[in-house]
């Protein structure tokens, strides 16, 4: 069996292999030779920020944004046309600074209260982007409060070696991103390779991460209960084959234990209702011998384990989706998607041409937060998006004429989770 690992330093897509269902979206996604963000990612930057107060209302907003979308690509394709490129946003981008200053502010206010004047502010952001972010933060933070700034540490973690060395472009962009050199550290490096153990207490930004953490694909035999874990076989002209098997590798296992006894209210599951019924329905002529498949998130388990090994005092401020449209049959299954042409194409599988689709999965806060606290010790709180952005940004800076907010009423799907103590 072939892990993700054992192909990082291969340059051509595997053949005449097996691996797990983890393994494969792992690879897909994060091979630094062919991976989907190592090679076709770019992440949309809308020019300036946007002047909300002088919009009409929100279709002022979504018209002004396409047509910054537009002019974005169009000068890439100048340069380099390309029908298959990769083309995202995030909150960040489409909300800068006001995102990143909301942020900062809950930054800074927790530190104050926890930390200050005994340790420094430490921050660390997986997945960086473009860097907006933590030029935003380190922005705000100089800005508006000069003694933090000088206490003040921002470190990146990024598996993308081009995104890294996008990071370090920005920091010579003007002479005020220049100011913070001293206050950064990129580091280029997947922080399931962590291996420093990190005493001081800091701040950990996970933001839209979780989602595209390889998953294990888990399927139940109705009857007897018992689980089987996805595997795809790749055969010598690069087609895959997608079969169960009842050997459950130790990290699907552990995490199938650490839920069942972490989780303290019932989550859903393919084996959910009375056993009576699912024993009938597997009586009917054509009736499925499986249950549909359970993506579990093995590698966020996973993550969870370093920050309880090597970050103990760390602070955890995550934001992700709690729920996506158009995803492939399955609980808790993803969307599956790459574009071609300007044009979102959506598959039904994940099984597809390694690099060129993104795969990205729903997060259930609820069992989430149950198996962090389990792994970590620390207690948390859950917000909806909205909710933590009115409390940490000034909602009047995205506000409209008429009175919508875009801050607000984008990201329905999203929530945020922020450790306690």
């Amino acid at each position: 069996m072939v892990t993700a690992d054992s192909l990082r330093m291969r340059k051509e897509r595997p053949r005449r292999i097996k691996m797990l269902t983890r393994d494969f979206i792992e690879d897909s996604l994060y091979n630094p030779n062919y991976g989907y963000f190592s090679k076709q990612v770019v992440i949309f930057s809308p020019g300036a920020p946007f002047n909300f107060n002088n919009m009409e209302g929100e279709p002022e907003f979504y018209k002004l944004l396409g047509q910054r979308y537009t002019d974005f690509e169009d000068a890439l394709d100048k340069k380099c046309p390309n029908d298959t490129r990769q083309l995202w946003h995030t909150p960040t981008e489409l909300f800068r600074p006001y995102y990143g200053e909301a942020l900062a502010r809950y930054l800074v206010t927790n530190y104050k209260l926890s930390h200050h004047p005994y340790h420094d502010l430490i921050i660390y952001e997986m997945g960086a982007g473009n860097g907006t972010l933590m030029l935003n933060i380190l922005d705000y933070i100089r800005d508006v409060d000069p003694d933090v700034y000088t206490r003040t540490k921002f470190k990146v973690i990024e598996i993308s070696a081009a995104l890294a060395n996008l990071q370090t472009s920005q920091l010579g962009r003007s002479a005020s991103a220049r100011g913070h050199a001293d206050h950064i550290e990129i580091i280029n490096r997947s922080i399931f390779d962590w291996k420093t153990y990190v005493p001081a207490p800091c701040y950990f930004l996970a933001l839209e991460v979780f989602d595209n953490f390889a998953h294990d694909s888990i399927r139940y035999n109705p009857r007897t209960e018992e689980p089987l874990q996805g595997i795809v076989l790749i055969d010598n002209d690069g087609e895959f084959y997608e079969f169960y098997s009842p050997q459950i590798d130790p990290i699907a296992s552990r995490f199938l234990r650490v839920r069942n006894a972490a989780c303290s209210q019932q989550f859903d599951h393919p084996l959910r209702g009375p056993k009576l019924w699912r024993n009938l329905k597997s009586l009917l002529p054509f009736a499925p011998n499986l249950t549909d498949p359970e993506y579990i998130p093995t590698r966020l388990m996973q993550f969870f384990d370093i920050l309880h090994k090597y970050f103990p005092l760390h602070r955890l401020l995550t934001s992700d989706f709690h729920s996506l449209p158009d995803t492939i049959k399955g609980l808790n299954a993803p969307v599956v998607q790459t574009r071609y042409k300007r044009r979102v194409v959506p598959v039904r599988t994940p099984f597809v041409q390694q690099g060129y689709f993104d795969i990205l999965f729903p997060t259930d806060f609820a069992v989430m937060e149950d198996i962090y606290r389990a792994i970590t010790g620390k207690l948390t709180r859950i917000a909806s998006h909205e909710d933590f952005l009115r409390r940490w940004a000034y909602v009047e800076d995205t506000q409209t004429r008429s009175g919508e907010n875009p801050l607000l009423s984008w990201y329905k799907n999203a929530s945020v989770m922020t450790t306690v103590v």
